[in-house]
C-alpha cells in the first residue's frame, strides 16, 4: 500500500525536545551532519539550557516510535552584538532592549523531507521569535554552496542580507556564508549598497521623467524611456561535500 505524502504529513506532530530524546538526538545528528557534535550540547537541548528547540514525530509509526523524534531545531535567543545590529537590523541605539534568535541547527531524516516538517519547525521559531516584544529578527548562517538550504529559506521569505568570505573552516580550507534574516516585530534590515543604488537610480529616473514631462509641455520632443527591471542576484551553485565543521549554523532540510 502507498501512502500519499498529504496523508503521511497529516500525522506529523510537533513538540518541543525533552530529556528523553537525548538519544534520537544525538543519532539523527550523527545521520545527518558529517560533524561529531560534544555532548554538552545535546545536554543543553534537552534540558532547555540557554537553548529552545522543537521536535516532529510520526504519530502513525508502531507505539514504541510514535513518539520518536524525526526531525528537529535548535535555536537561542542573543543578545545582538553591535556587527549583528549593523548586519540584520537598522541601527537604533536607543533601543537597549532589542533580541535576537539565531537557528543553530535544522534537521529532517531522510525519510521525512518533503513533507512540509522544515518549514513547520522554522515557522515555530519564527512566531515563538515574534512572542518577544523586544526581538527583531530569527537569522541564520547557510554555506555558500548549500543550495537546497539557500532555496529553502528564500521560499521561507528569509532575505539574504550579506554574503561572509571565509566564515566556514572545515578540514584546512576556508568556505564563505551567507547570512539570512526574517524580521519580526518591526525589525528591518540596514541598507545596503545595493538598496543605496537603487534608491539614487530611483531618484534620477524621477527627476529625468519629470524634467522630459516639462520639456514636452513646451514642445520638445520626448525620447523613449526603457522601463526599470528589478535585479535579482544569482548565488553560486557548489557540489563540494563538507567533511567537518563547526556546530552552528548547520542546515539538512
Amino acid at each position: 500500500m502507498v501512502t500519499h505524502k498529504s496523508e503521511r504529513a497529516q500525522y506529523i506532530a510537533y513538540r518541543p525536545i525533552r530529556p528523553s530524546d537525548l538519544e534520537a538526538l544525538q543519532e539523527i545528528h550523527a545521520s545527518l551532519f558529517p560533524i561529531r557534535y560534544e555532548s554538552q550540547f545535546f545536554l543543553n537541548v534537552v534540558n532547555s539550557r540557554d537553548i529552545i528547540s522543537w521536535a516532529a514525530v510520526d504519530s502513525s509509526r508502531p507505539y514504541e516510535k510514535a513518539d520518536e523524534l524525526i526531525a528537529f531545531v535548535t535555536a537561542r535567543v542573543v543578545i545582538p552584538s553591535q556587527a549583528e545590529v549593523d548586519d540584520i537590523l537598522q541601527c537604533d541605539t536607543s533601543d537597549k532592549n532589542r533580541r535576537l534568535v539565531y537557528i543553530l541547527t535544522l534537521g529532517v531524516a531522510q525519510q521525512y523531507r518533503n513533507l512540509g516538517i522544515a518549514s513547520s519547525l522554522v515557522r515555530e521559531v519564527i512566531n515563538y521569535a515574534s512572542s518577544i516584544p523586544a526581538c527583531r529578527a530569527v537569522y541564520l548562517h547557510v554555506i555558500a554552496y548549500n543550495r537546497p538550504a539557500i532555496l529553502f529559506y528564500r521560499r521561507m521569505a528569509f532575505r539574504c542580507l550579506r554574503r561572509l568570505p571565509y566564515f566556514y573552516y572545515i578540514n584546512d580550507q576556508h568556505f564563505d556564508a551567507y547570512l539570512y534574516a526574517y524580521h519580526v516585530n518591526g525589525g528591518r534590515s540596514p541598507c545596503s549598497a545595493l538598496d543605496l543604488i537603487v534608491a539614487v537610480a530611483t531618484y534620477l529616473r524621477s527627476f529625468f521623467m519629470s524634467l522630459t514631462t516639462r520639456l514636452w509641455k513646451h514642445g520638445d520632443v520626448v525620447p523613449a524611456w526603457p522601463k526599470c527591471k528589478e535585479a535579482n542576484s544569482l548565488l553560486p551553485n557548489s557540489n563540494r561535500i563538507i567533511q567537518g565543521a563547526d556546530s552552528s549554523g548547520l542546515q539538512c532540510v
